[in-house]
């Protein structure tokens, strides 16, 4: 097809979308040999297949035209009724059934609630680093984005006061992602997480709480979620099935005590595609309403991310040179490493994938004046035997690029 004599207008908006550079860096994987701590992915061999299969059986055979037919745009009410009841029991609670939307995916859910509460030229409060998919969706609605001051320990309560005190204008909200935070790993101590319920309620600020991984803990104390401390009235809750069942299906959801902003987000779910796959969403109720399943199952996939951390951690340990440093993560997908001294992962991303082996450059999680020694790594969806074997040749290519060269002999 011959390409227009000129570019077709777009939108002001448009010029803020940008490709996402793990979905870039993805594609390279894709060769043959390299060992990939790239991606956020789940285990594929840990699927339910037989279940899936069952599920969709189940629901075909007993209404099958329902679940082919177009559905409510909240979504498929015993499966809301469900979410519903899952929050209260992990989380604490959050929100009535009534103000539960369900979404294609947890990404969906981001995209509705930026559509509803931005404006162009809104600010919002992030944790910093953040979640690339969160920072590509705010962009794109043309938000000024404030990353606050972080640790090994997640968001500084501190640094949120003086960003409120300071701000020459309200953020319409605060973007969290409290348990084993994505790119970092790390989890909201339950003191901090009191300390933020706090400010945000006496600042009237809304917190946007993202949980895709907190049902994935390994060790340490369950939290109660934000959104579910005292003066959460107006906060916001986003959860997701994709990384406790299968991604493909993509079910995720927002739940919030706040009628009047439920009833946009199901207006802007409506404009945007109608409503979710029906099918999908009765093949996911079927899995989660099977006595013991979903249960097993998260047993399952704690047990072999649990060992794939620690195997990685080991790794780590092993053979990365002196100077690097990383996050020990208590559950979900990520840990979180820092090179020494000025090094560049970006720079040092060619070399590795020379070496077979991939990583996520931590520059692009950074909201500004990016930590361009950092990088994630992925250890949910590698074998044993590549986190060994992927950790060796990484270590090998660090300890070259930091390690000062050898004297030449004489």
């Amino acid at each position: 097809m011959t390409p227009p004599d000129h570019p077709l207008p777009l939108a002001a908006r448009a010029e803020a979308f940008r490709p996402s550079a793990i979905r870039e860096i993805l594609k390279l994987t894709a060769r043959p040999g390299i060992v990939s701590f790239a991606g956020g992915l789940p285990a594929p061999e840990l699927f339910p297949v037989d279940a899936v299969a069952r599920a969709c059986e189940q629901v075909l055979s007993s209404g099958g035209a329902s679940a082919l037919q177009y559905d409510v745009t909240e979504g498929h009410a015993p499966l809301r009724e469900w979410i519903a009841a899952h929050l209260a029991e992990h989380d604490g609670p959050i929100a009535p059934v009534e103000n539960i939307l369900v979404t294609n995916g947890g990404q969906q859910a981001l995209d509705l609630v930026a559509k509803v509460l931005l404006d162009p030229g809104d600010t919002v409060f992030t944790e910093n680093p953040s979640y690339l998919g969160a920072l590509q969706v705010f962009r794109g609605y043309q938000a000024r984005i404030v990353g606050l001051a972080s640790d090994h320990e997640g968001l500084l309560p501190d640094a949120l006061e003086h960003a409120l005190a300071t701000a020459s204008a309200k953020p319409k909200f605060l973007y969290l992602i409290p348990n084993f935070q994505n790119p970092t790993g790390v989890t909201l101590p339950l003191e901090r997480r009191l300390r933020i319920a706090e400010i945000a309620a006496r600042h009237r600020l809304i917190v946007l709480e993202d949980d895709p991984y907190g049902r994935l803990r390994f060790e340490g104390a369950s939290l109660p979620a934000v959104s579910a401390l005292p003066a959460g009235q107006s906060w916001i809750h986003l959860g997701t099935t994709s990384k406790i069942l299968t991604p493909g299906l993509r079910i995720g959801w927002v739940a919030t005590a706040d009628s009047r902003l439920h009833e946009k987000l199901v207006s802007a779910k409506q404009a945007a595609d109608l409503h979710t796959a029906s099918f999908n969403q009765r093949v996911v109720n079927a899995l989660v309403r099977t006595p013991g399943l979903l249960e097993n199952h998260v047993r399952e996939l704690c047990a072999t991310y649990r060992r794939r951390r620690d195997l990685m951690l080991s790794a780590l340990e092993q053979h990365l040179p002196p100077g690097c440093t990383w996050t020990r993560p208590e559950g979900g997908l990520f840990l979180w490493l820092r090179l020494p001294g000025e090094a560049n992962a970006l720079a040092l991303l060619s070399r590795a994938m020379e070496a077979k082996v991939a990583y996520v450059p931590g520059a692009p999680f950074w909201t500004d004046r990016p930590d361009a020694a950092t990088l994630r790594l992925n250890y949910s969806n590698a074998t044993d035997t590549a986190i060994r074997d992927g950790v060796a040749r990484l270590g090998q290519v660090i300890a070259h690029e930091v390690s000062p060269p050898a004297p030449a002999l004489a």
